[in-house]
This record gives C-alpha cells, sequence and structure tokens, in this order.
C-alpha cells in the first residue's frame, strides 16, 4: 500500500487493454512528489506509454480494459474524474506529435486548448510568443502544423503543452525527433517551468545524457513492472540492470567504467558530463600531469577508413534549389556527390534541409533550380518507381507508408508489383525481412496496430525486401530503444559491408560512431561542413552553429586535448577509456 500525499500516488496498479490477457502494467506502486521532475527509462513495450496516458485518465476511460489499483494526481481519482476536468491540471506530449495537431495554423495550435480552458484573450496572445520561443519556432506563427519538419512538429506539440501551464506536465519522448540542442533547450525550458513555477515533470524518455543531468529521480520500467527507483546516480552506475533491460549509460558514466574496467582505481563514477570534466581536471592539475598520451583508433570503426572511389558518384545534386509551395526556401545552392560504397551520416537542425534533400535523390520531389542526378540519369527523366527498385527510402513517419491489411502484405507489394519475381522468392524475401527486424511475431497484424517503432521497422523491412543499391534512412532511430536502434545500424552495416551504399539522417550522433564514414553537415538548406567523420564531430563550432552537439565522449576528448595541449580525434567511450587507462595509471579519479 503506496501512503502520502504527492502530486501523483500510484498503489499496485495493474491494467490490461480490452480484449488481452496479458497485464500491460503490473502491480506499480509508486509516490512522485510535488514540484519533481521525475524520468522514466525503459525498453520498448515496457509500459511507458501506458503508464503517462493513466495519469490523466486517457487510460481507462477511453480505452477501457481492466483497471486494477488505483491512480490519484492532485487529490483526483484519475477513473473516476472526468478527463475534461484532469486536462485543466494534467498536461501531455504524445510521442507522435501528428496525433495532437489539429488546427490551421501554428498560432492556433498554442491557443486551441487554452481557449478549450477559457484562458482570457489577452493572456492567450500573451503565452503563444512565450511558448513559440521557449521552443525555437518563432516566424512560423501563420504556417499550417503539416508543413513544419517532423521535429518542429514535436517542438510545437511541446509548446502547446507548456503554454497551458498545468500543475503536472507529462511527457512520452518529446525530444525523440529534436536535434541535441533543441533537446537541451526542451530539457532547460522544463527544468524552468519545474523550479519556478512548482510544475511537476513526469518524462518518459531514452536521453540518458539529459535526464542524468536534469531529473530529481528516475524509474526503470520493464515488462509492465517497477525494476528500480532512485537518483541518476543510483541508476546510470547500475550497468548490469540497464544492460539486461536494453537500455544505455550517458556516455560520460560508460567511459569512466570502460576506464575502471582497464584498472583506473575511481571512487565515484560520473554521470553528467561536467563531472566526467572535474575528474579529468583534477588529475591533469595534480604535481605530475602526464605528457600527451597515445592514441589509436577503436577496431570497431577501423572500416570508416575504407577508401572509396571518387569517380563512381550514384546521387549528386549540382546547385540545387528548392522552394516548397508557401515560399520556403528549404535547399539554396546544394551541390555534392555520394559515391558507391560510402556510408554517409547527414545532420542539421530541424528544418535544415535534410529531408528535403534526400526526397530529391527518391524522385518524390523536383528541383526548383538546378540538378540532381541518380546513376548518372537527370532524376527529371526517371519516374519514382523506375528509382525505386535502386533508392531504397525509409522516411522519418512510418505511417505514410503504410496502407495493406497485414504486415507480412505490406512488405510483400513492392515485390509483387515488380512483375518480375516468383511467389516462392517473393515469400523468402519477406521472411527474411521480417526477420531481419525482429517482426515475424507480427506477420498476419494490421501494421498501424504496432507501436510506432516496429511501424517504422515493417517499412524498412519493406524497403530491405526489394534488394536495393542506396539505402536512405530519415531517422531510423526514432522511437527505438537502444537494443531496437543497434539492430537497424548493425543491419545498415553489414549492408554496407556487401557494397552497398547507405545514407542515415538522424540526430543521435551517438550511435553512428562505428558506422559512418562521412558527415554531411546541414543548416538553413546549404551544405556548411563535409568531410571524414573524425574531423567533423571534432568541429563543435560549425556543430553548434546548426543546433547540433557531439557526443559527450568527444566533448570530453576535446576537453582532455585543451588541457594537455595534444589533438585526440576520439569518437567512442571505448577510445577515450583507453586514453585515460594509460595517463591516470595508478592515480585515484573522485
Amino acid at each position: 500500500m503506496v501512503t502520502g500525499s504527492g502530486a501523483v500516488v500510484v498503489d499496485r496498479l495493474s491494467y490490461m487493454y480490452p480484449r488481452t490477457e496479458i497485464p500491460v502494467l503490473r502491480d506499480l506502486s509508486l509516490t512522485i512528489e510535488s514540484g519533481e521532475f521525475f524520468g522514466l527509462i525503459g525498453p520498448t513495450g515496457a509500459g511507458k506509454t501506458t503508464f503517462c496516458l493513466t495519469l490523466n485518465g486517457i487510460v481507462p476511460q477511453f480505452y477501457g480494459g481492466r483497471f486494477f489499483g488505483s491512480v490519484t494526481v492532485l487529490g483526483m481519482d484519475t477513473v473516476e474524474c472526468p478527463t475534461r476536468r484532469l486536462s485543466r491540471h494534467v498536461g501531455v506530449v504524445f510521442q507522435d506529435p501528428e496525433t495532437q495537431l489539429i488546427t490551421p495554423s501554428v498560432e492556433d495550435e498554442i491557443a486551441f486548448a487554452l481557449e478549450n480552458l477559457s484562458v482570457p484573450r489577452a493572456e492567450i496572445r500573451r503565452r503563444i510568443p512565450v511558448a513559440l520561443k521557449a521552443v525555437r519556432l518563432e516566424g512560423t506563427e501563420r504556417k499550417h502544423p503539416h508543413e513544419l519538419s517532423g521535429g518542429q512538429k514535436q517542438r510545437l506539440a511541446i509548446g502547446a503543452a507548456l503554454a497551458m501551464q498545468p500543475d503536472v506536465l507529462v511527457l512520452d519522448e518529446p525530444t525523440s525527433q529534436l536535434d541535441p540542442l533543441g533537446q537541451r533547450e526542451v530539457f532547460t525550458v522544463l527544468k524552468q517551468l519545474n523550479e519556478e513555477l512548482d510544475i511537476t515533470i513526469i518524462i518518459a524518455s531514452h536521453a540518458a545524457e539529459m535526464l542524468a543531468e536534469y531529473a530529481d529521480r528516475v524509474a526503470l520500467l520493464a515488462d509492465g513492472s517497477l525494476k528500480a527507483i532512485g537518483s541518476p546516480a543510483e541508476i546510470y552506475t547500475r550497468r548490469g540492470l540497464l544492460r539486461e533491460h536494453h537500455l544505455r549509460l550517458p556516455q560520460v558514466t560508460e567511459t569512466f567504467m570502460t576506464a575502471s574496467d582497464r584498472g583506473v582505481p575511481i571512487e565515484t563514477v560520473p554521470v553528467r558530463l561536467d563531472e566526467g570534466q572535474q575528474m579529468i581536471d583534477g588529475f591533469l592539475d595534480s604535481e605530475n600531469p602526464p605528457p600527451a598520451i597515445g592514441f589509436q583508433c577503436d577496431d570497431a570503426s577501423s572500416h570508416n577508413r575504407k577508401a572509396i572511389s571518387q569517380d563512381n558518384s550514384v546521387l549528386s545534386a549540382h546547385n540545387l534549389h528548392y522552394h516548397y509551395p508557401d515560399g520556403t526556401a528549404a535547399l539554396k545552392s546544394v551541390s555534392l556527390d555520394i559515391h558507391a560504397g560510402e556510408y554517409v551520416l547527414l545532420v542539421g537542425q530541424n528544418g535544415a534541409g535534410k529531408t528535403t534533400l534526400v526526397k530529391h535523390f527518391t524522385r518524390l520531389l523536383l528541383p526548383t533550380v538546378g540538378r540532381v542526378k541518380i546513376f548518372g540519369s537527370e532524376s527529371r527523366n526517371l519516374n519514382v518507381s523506375e528509382v525505386a527498385r535502386r533508392v531504397g527510402y525509409v522516411g522519418q513517419n512510418p505511417d505514410h507508408q503504410l496502407f495493406r491489411a497485414t504486415v507480412e502484405s505490406e512488405v510483400a507489394y513492392a515485390l509483387r508489383h515488380q512483375g518480375r519475381l516468383e511467389d516462392a522468392e517473393i515469400k523468402g524475401r519477406v521472411t527474411e525481412s521480417l526477420a531481419q527486424m525482429d517482426l515475424t511475431y507480427a506477420r498476419d497484424l494490421h501494421p498501424l496496430s504496432l507501436a510506432k517503432g516496429d511501424r517504422a521497422r515493417v517499412v524498412m523491412a519493406a524497403v530491405l525486401a526489394m534488394e536495393p543499391d542506396v539505402l536512405i534512412l530519415d531517422e531510423p532511430t526514432t522511437g527505438q530503444d537502444y537494443r531496437d536502434a543497434r539492430r537497424i545500424l548493425k543491419i545498415t552495416g553489414q549492408l554496407h559491408r556487401f557494397g552497398k551504399t547507405i545514407v542515415v539522417v538522424t540526430h543521435h550522433l551517438y550511435l553512428m560512431a562505428e558506422y559512418a564514414q562521412r558527415v554531411i553537415v546541414m543548416g538553413e538548406g546549404t551544405v556548411l561542413l563535409d568531410g571524414p567523420i573524425r574531423d567533423v564531430f571534432h568541429r563543435v563550432d560549425v556543430l553548434r552553429s546548426t543546433y547540433l552537439t557531439p557526443p559527450q565522449a568527444v566533448l570530453l576528448a576535446q576537453h582532455l586535448s585543451k588541457k594537455i595541449g595534444h589533438s585526440y580525434p576520439i569518437l567512442t567511450p571505448r577510445e577515450l577509456a583507453s586514453v585515460l587507462a594509460s595517463a591516470f595509471t595508478n592515480e585515484v579519479i573522485s
């Protein structure tokens, strides 16, 4: 029995959706205090989204099902209290922003919920610019929400929730589509609301580094059960527990734990970047700082140095400009070539033009000015079906590519309409693709009945079954837990080794060190930087100009480099741990 007067009191909660026999939540009991910043972590399918929906009464009032125990928010029982009343006090941001955007303009989206809550007109007008500034959407007031990029839509949904100034704000993976500095901005705004207005923040997220820095407590949910709860330091230093549930450590924590494994005596493992930097400072400021330390690339990334023929361009853009119908200049004088056998990472802020560029390489868009060539042919002289046979594309929103009644028929659709494969060949390819994506269980299910992460893998399975020469993935790890994200990227790595050309668009830079060879950085529709990953990841100034920040291992390496006066082009915690182990022999870091 949980007792107490916290903002949220959960007592022996279990829940089963209609027509199911397996509980999604199992005997959960916990109290979240008023004014707490509470993080919720767990693998895909852990029950995090369902738990979030119990806090505003959508579960079970909307979904039905069997609900046991109780959830009380600000003294209101979420089963007995109408959702309309709960919504005045509990704001919710869902994982998929498109489920929340319903009005014809950005400013109307901010105003909509406020109008329903009868907030005075003058106050609504005051809150709109404040909310848009907080999520970096100034200047988009008159745009239709569906004209925004995926990350911008997510920021708009967050802005609409922030404008309501609820007592409790619940967010389900709210930053999964945001650029790194966008993530930090959202967490910073949430922390300000938490501290200045005493709003209770409950956030389900895979952003380990952000939760380690901002959360007061973190709970680990797996298989619907509460496995652990404690401070970020208590949770993120339990490496075995996190690995058991396919979760990752913050990179600073992974770095120093790996260094400890290699003989470095460490008293307290850091979970925040500044703590790791202070550890390095403490050692290097000692009476006998180490000399410059040798560095050898991690074997896992050695394939990134493979030579690529510069004469074999498969995708190219020359003086490419593109204007959307509303006048937005999405691309400005972009010129680049992608060569056969390359693994290219395309990065940049939300709205930088990344998706617009790759849609030109699939012939979904045609240049306003300039030229695009696909395997040497002008894109204007090709049709989409011709391109699709050789260039596979997994879009940012999987729902835009799903239209069949079962997962199996979805994966088989394009194969059957090629008209050149026997049924046995089609069946074999479908079976293999489903197995690669761990979707065999879903063969007979409707694609839209699956979680968003699983829906994205259905689209990828359909593309893989086509066996294209080029594979383009736009934010393929969004909505995936660490295990599934690594599984997807491992497949891209295997395809790359088989000679396929890979282009990945993602904000999750920490995942890419072992795979990408080349990084193209975009900002405001132009190419800002183009080069090898070890060079680009250490150009922090350019990355930050387009709202990116490199992984913590890179930032720690740069801190070490400045202290010693020797450059370390480090990409991974394992590489940095090797350097620290050689530098900190017989030293205690505390």
